[in-house]
């Protein structure tokens, strides 16, 4: 079940805002991390910076391992042995 956690926060005259404490908890958020913020319809969803792009990477490369034949942990193994023998 997805877990829901409502909060405020009041937008300042520079349109800075502060992160609710339970809400940065909730984003495994510190001092200096980044958000990414993305508007659908009426809605904005912040994200982790770091997850975000994370995820990107691995909807972007989604078959790609089944495209190049890596279907076990051995074929990933036996490609990383080629490749390093190949470097020598």
């Amino acid at each position: 079940m997805e877990s829901v956690l409502v909060d405020n926060a009041k937008v300042m005259a520079k349109g800075q805002i502060t992160l609710p404490k339970g809400i940065r908890s909730a984003l495994g958020l510190a001092t200096g991390d980044r958000v990414t913020l993305i508007k659908r319809n009426d809605q904005v969803i912040m994200m982790n910076s770091a997850v975000y792009a994370m995820k990107m990477l691995q909807t972007a490369m989604a078959g790609e391992a089944e495209k190049a034949g890596l279907r076990f942990e051995n074929d990933v193994t036996a490609m990383i042995t080629e490749m390093r023998s190949e470097e020598k």
